[in-house]
This record gives C-alpha cells, sequence and structure tokens, in this order.
C-alpha cells in the first residue's frame, strides 16, 4: 500500500475571486459558525443541545496592488460588490489530486488601506460575510 504524507503548502493554493486570480494573495480564511443552545429539562445538567442558524465569515489578505484589481473590477467599491471565491488546493504536478471549495456571494464589509515607515509592502485584509461553503465543488 502506498502512503502519501504530503500536505498542502501555501504555494500550492490557488484562490480566485469574482473569475480573477489573486496572484497578491497572502492569506484566505473562512468558517462556518453554527449556532448552538443546551437544552435542559429534568435536572439541572443539559438534555440535549439544540442547533440554530448558520453562519459564515472569513478574510481575504491581498497586496495592495491586487486588491486595486480587484475593486476596479467589482466597479471601483468593493464593499458593493457580491461573488464568489473558489480555494483549490493541490500541485498536480507533485500528483495531488486538486480538492477546490467555494464560498459563496461573499460581502466585503470594510477595507482599510494603512502603510508606515520601512513597510516594503502595503497588505490590506478584507473581512467578509457569505451565504455558504461549498466543500469539494
Amino acid at each position: 500500500m502506498s502512503f502519501n504524507s504530503r500536505e498542502y503548502e501555501w504555494s500550492d493554493i490557488t484562490v480566485i475571486a469574482g473569475g480573477i486570480d489573486l496572484l497578491t494573495i497572502r492569506a484566505v480564511k473562512c468558517k462556518k459558525k453554527v449556532e448552538q443552545e443546551p437544552i435542559y429539562a429534568k435536572g439541572g445538567e443539559p438534555y440535549a443541545i439544540q442547533k440554530g442558524n448558520s453562519s459564515y465569515e472569513g478574510e481575504l489578505e491581498l497586496l495592495k496592488s491586487g486588491f486595486d484589481a480587484l475593486e476596479d473590477a467589482a466597479g471601483g467599491d468593493i464593499t458593493t460588490a457580491r461573488f464568489d471565491i473558489l480555494v483549490s488546493y493541490g500541485n498536480p504536478a507533485n500528483g495531488d489530486v486538486i480538492r477546490t471549495n467555494k464560498i459563496l456571494n461573499i460581502s466585503v464589509g470594510e477595507s482599510e488601506e494603512a502603510a508606515k515607515q520601512g513597510d516594503k509592502f502595503m497588505p490590506v485584509t478584507l473581512p467578509f460575510l457569505a451565504t455558504g461553503f461549498k466543500k469539494n465543488v
């Protein structure tokens, strides 16, 4: 039996947002949260745990030039755009099977640009909300 213990490296990740390959991507993060609440009945210990609504949030970190390109593609204001993000993992040259996850209908609520003396580049972090997350599409 052959066993491959190779893990994905940052160089194995491709991120496409709104149809644009984000070459200046520095980080991507998405998480799903599900409301949970303990349900109490007889006694003082929880009887069960009830689940409620799901929510999705995350963030992109881009270099300034990539942020500018994405914002231009969004019509000049990233906070008014809605788009999907594809995150692909794997490198076929290493024999990997590509796995792609899709973050649905993201909405960026804020963007901040900042630089200080001595910086060699300017990262821009974009926190977002999404309507869903599909694995292995």
